[in-house]
């Protein structure tokens, strides 16, 4: 592993004014500066920690879609221009203001996707709840339904009264207002996406080139994988005194990034924090609470089931999320970093958002504060939509995705400052960029990285997918940390 080239930067404390924080210059204003791609390919390597933090289910116009200078909610006089159709009530609810610390979200698999995106229109959203609601919706007065007093709120959206800290974040440093989900679908999807470019379904363990592609229903991990139906099964047999029928566990043949990773001796760790799953089995909206942890692996924590982290005899680097804050204090982040929340942090419909911003806070602090930061990349992300409305119609670059948009920031001590990023972008990017920094510009192409699988395309090379350098500024000295409060003063209610 490179070690880290600026460990002597002295960090400093950057203060906010105004609730806003210092601006380099105004959101949405071209760069005052710019990189060479030659200068851009050397100064990549002052990067040497990338931090991946993956938040659930929020929608872009949910959290910015107000914010100054970004593509958000369609506005004339600050009024919306833009309204979603309730099925049953037959009027057009535009976006609103809803500073509910707890919201209910909506199903968001992959024929939620497709009926939310409804062929560009995006007015799929209530329709979406009402159909996988229709008991609770037949109640009069049900604002989860938006048939009562209040619309549903997968029309609400927080601002920086709601969400000061993520505010603050893209005010001092990267906000990207065209990040999509990197598949049309649900959680497991996405971060098997994350750690491997693909979802599938392998038919034979071991045996890479019997996956085949799977948007919506690849392998549950553990108990998440019990259907309804076995779920009955093991009822009857609790009953007669039998031992419940066991989920065969997924075998994830296919090759991911640790594969690649590890070949280049690239140091890597994926932190699992303790406690519950923050979604149900195939993007369910409601379930029986499954356990986790770094020793359970489950729909966000997907890599125990890859043949190549149990071949390369990886498996301990899944660890519990206190060996994070261990090694950030300590100077000893990996290389590449991903981090997984358990449910009560999540952000995940219904944990609060004021939990998630502060646990959030908490994992960006920890790095500003470490030895590391001067040399630290964070992408902070939500991994789908939740059924929550935005207005942008996502592109199409195969037969999963992209998704819906989805909040993204880049965090660095090179990141530059108070910028808007517009170019298209998915969690791919993500990949782009750790194989551009540590791997020689290797990507998980089945033709060249050895281990072949029938993967449809290599979606770190797709022609629409725009370039991270693009939001740093490596000419620049680096910046000194932004430690926030953990607990900051907030608009929410419970």
């Amino acid at each position: 592993m490179r070690r880290a080239a600026l460990r002597g930067i002295a960090l400093g404390a950057l203060v906010l004014s105004g609730g806003g924080g210092v601006l380099a210059y105004r959101a949405g204003e071209s760069s005052p500066f710019s990189v060479s791609g030659a200068n851009a390919a050397n100064d990549i390597q002052k990067i040497t920690h990338v931090v991946v933090i993956m938040q659930e289910n929020r929608s872009f116009d949910s959290y910015f879609g107000t914010y100054p200078g970004a593509d958000g909610i369609p506005t004339k006089n600050g009024v919306p221009t833009v309204c979603v159709p309730d099925p049953r009530s037959s009027k057009c609810v535009a976006p609103y203001y809803d500073n509910q610390d707890v919201n209910k979200g909506g199903p968001h698999g992959q024929d939620n996707a497709q009926e939310d995106i409804a062929g560009g229109r995006m007015n799929g959203f209530i329709g979406q709840v009402e159909q996988a609601n229709p008991g609770a919706c037949a109640v009069a007065d049900n604002p989860n339904c938006g048939s009562g007093s209040q619309p549903s709120d997968v029309m609400g959206y927080h601002d920086g009264r709601d969400i000061p800290n993520y505010w603050a974040y893209a005010r001092n440093f990267v906000l990207q207002d065209h990040m999509f989900e990197p598949n049309a679908s649900w959680s497991l999807p996405q971060h098997l996406f994350m750690v491997s470019e693909w979802s599938a379904y392998c038919l034979r363990p071991g045996q890479p080139m019997s996956c085949t592609n799977a948007l919506q229903s690849p392998a549950n991990p553990g108990g998440a994988g019990v259907t309804a139906k076995q779920r009955r099964q093991n009822k009857q047999r609790a009953l007669r005194g039998l031992a419940p029928v066991q989920v065969k566990a997924p075998d994830y043949a296919w090759t991911d990034m640790t594969y690649l990773l590890n070949k280049q001796h690239v140091s890597w760790a994926y932190y699992v924090q303790a406690g519950t799953q923050p979604d149900c089995a195939n993007a369910a909206m409601s379930c029986a609470p499954v356990q986790q942890n770094a020793r359970t692996p489950g729909i966000w924590s997907p890599l125990p089931y890859f043949d190549t982290v149990k071949q390369d005899g990886q498996l301990t680097n899944i660890q519990d999320l206190s060996h994070f804050y261990a090694a950030a204090k300590s100077g000893t982040l990996p290389a590449v970093t991903w981090i997984a929340p358990s449910n009560v942090d999540s952000e995940h419909p219904p944990a609060r958002v004021s939990m998630g911003q502060s646990y959030v806070t908490g994992l960006i602090n920890a790095i500003m504060e470490s030895p590391d930061w001067s040399s630290t990349a964070i992408f902070l992300s939500w991994d789908d939509w939740g059924g929550f409305y935005d207005h942008v119609t996502p592109p199409t670059v195969d037969q999963n995705g992209y998704g819906l948009r989805v909040p993204a920031m880049v965090i660095s001590p090179y990141a530059r400052a108070g910028y808007i990023d517009h170019q298209t972008f998915s969690h791919d990017v993500y990949n782009q960029f750790i194989e551009d920094d540590f791997l020689n510009r290797q990507r998980l192409d089945p033709k060249t990285d050895g281990r072949p699988d029938p993967r449809p395309d290599v979606r770190e090379n797709a022609s629409i997918l725009g370039n991270l350098l693009s939001d740093f500024n490596f000419n620049q000295a680096p910046r000194p940390p932004l430690i926030l409060p953990v607990n900051p003063k907030t608009n929410l209610v419970s």
